[in-house]
């Protein structure tokens, strides 16, 4: 006979790693653009009184130091807050004096303002792809032809066949315009579904073959339904695999033409601005979008009243410790960003001087390497930042992409190559389609050394198909 055991309740240790709401606050005031960081900072200002914006002609402030534990009453409560204005007053004083702020010059902030100016321009979706369209003829008219059906999300919703019998286009010289239209920016336009978008953004980002490509191409239902238990069961991974998979598409535009729409035009900004100088490039913070803040003087003023009981002085450190936090993590955010825009900007000087075809390989883990930080984190700062170049505005992200070695030493991104792919196949003739093997030779002579196989796969990529079916009959 069986035995019945029952249920039972075991006792079991384990340590579990758990994000403080501190840092789950840094992290999302890292991921954030500036437009909404400005949002969230005011909505910090009207929750915390002793949080106040720093006018733009009174200089910044010490922040006063409230970490300190006092267990022995009024006294000395009174003596460390009373210490701590000291220290502030001087400090204040000190700075009048020796006027220690850096200030901008006239011609710097006339400079500043210019590119500011620019990036406040309107440019359409459409307007923005024909800017990156270098083709003529023939092939330049099925291309804005192709660029006109997309919608304002970025989307080609109607399929090629139909375009190719409404416009009498043969469906091999579309197919081969919208393989080259879906190299351009922003990543992920001219994608025919939501699938499509996110798995050409993960290629642009190097990762054609992870997990996170293997789960939009699989499981992209299961994602947006949050069935995490059929992902797991299915692939063999964790539940926390999961969902850090899960976060990191998260990142990606579902929907590549948004920055472009009418309605959205005015939300959207650069986070960084490089611009040209005689000594090379200069990056700039647009840190006008973003409130300075300081602790605010009424801290004093709670201090002075008659009754100090243990809730005032918990709600005044608090509240300080809060305001100071948010500081720090503002600060914190701007200099990643800075970082990582100094490590593109170094290794992208090509691109910012002859434009997209020298884009040059680089990925997340070489700039986290670099500016000291985890690759995750180079992932949460470069998600929804815009950056203004002398070659346009682009994605943070765009700039991360993996590539190889060429015949002259240098080193061309995958974007790049696919770039120079898409050209050829556009412009050959329609009759004598090239070969995986002419393609090759071709871009051997262009001292770009790569394998047919590599062809091959490239060209599934981009959705161009084999010269026998390319051939117009």
């Amino acid at each position: 006979m069986a035995q019945y055991t029952g249920l039972q309740q075991v006792q079991r240790l384990s340590l579990q790693q758990t994000l403080s709401p501190q840092l789950q606050q840094s992290l999302h005031l890292l991921q954030v653009p500036a437009l909404e960081l400005n949002q969230l900072v005011h909505e910090e200002l009207q929750q915390n009184p002793l949080l106040e914006e720093l006018p733009k002609d009174e200089p910044p402030r010490l922040e006063v130091e409230s970490d300190k534990k006092t267990e022995t009453g009024d006294v000395e409560f009174d003596k460390e807050f009373e210490t701590l204005a000291k220290i502030d007053d001087d400090w204040r004083e000190n700075y009048r004096q020796t006027n220690a702020v850096r200030r901008r010059t006239a011609e710097q902030d006339e400079q500043r303002q210019q590119f500011f100016d620019s990036i406040a321009q309107p440019e359409s979706l459409q307007q923005h792809l024909l800017s990156q369209l270098d083709l003529t003829g023939e092939e330049h008219k099925v291309a804005e032809y192709v660029i006109g059906s997309i919608n304002d999300d970025g989307y080609l919703l109607t399929p090629v066949e139909e375009l190719s019998i409404s416009a009498g286009i043969p469906l091999t010289q579309l197919q081969a315009a919208l393989d080259l239209v879906q190299t351009f920016h922003p990543v992920g336009v001219g994608a025919r579904n939501l699938r499509e978008c996110l798995l050409i953004q993960l290629r642009r980002l190097g990762k054609t073959d992870s997990i996170e490509a293997k789960v939009v191409a699989e499981h992209l239902d299961d994602l947006g339904r949050k069935r995490y238990p059929e992902i797991v069961r299915s692939l063999d991974l964790t539940l926390e695999q999961v969902q850090a998979i899960a976060d990191f598409i998260a990142t990606l535009e579902p929907k590549p033409g948004r920055m472009f729409s009418a309605e959205q035009q005015h939300y959207v900004a650069a986070d960084v601005t490089v611009s040209a100088t005689e000594n090379g490039y200069e990056i700039s913070l647009n840190d006008e979008q973003i409130p300075h803040l300081r602790i605010s003087d009424a801290y004093k003023e709670l201090m002075a009243g008659s009754e100090k009981t243990a809730e005032v002085k918990n709600y005044i450190r608090e509240k300080i410790n809060a305001g100071k936090f948010l500081i720090k993590s503002i600060q914190q955010r701007q200099q990643t960003i800075a970082n990582i825009a100094k490590v593109i900007v170094d290794r992208q000087r090509e691109f910012l001087d002859s434009g997209r075809a020298h884009l040059k390989p680089l990925t997340m883990a070489e700039v986290a390497k670099v500016v000291g930080v985890h690759e995750t984190t180079v992932s949460r700062a470069v998600a929804n930042k815009y950056i203004q170049t002398p070659q346009g505005l682009f994605e943070m992200r765009y700039f991360f992409t993996s590539g190889f070695a060429t015949t002259s030493g240098g080193a061309l991104s995958n974007t790049s190559v696919k770039d120079h792919l898409a050209q050829i196949v556009a412009n050959e003739n329609p009759n004598q389609p090239l070969s995986d093997q002419e393609l090759v030779a071709l871009l051997k002579e262009k001292g770009i050394p790569i394998a047919r196989r590599t062809i091959a796969k490239y060209r599934d990529e981009l959705n161009i198909l084999p010269s026998n079916l390319r051939k117009k009959f």
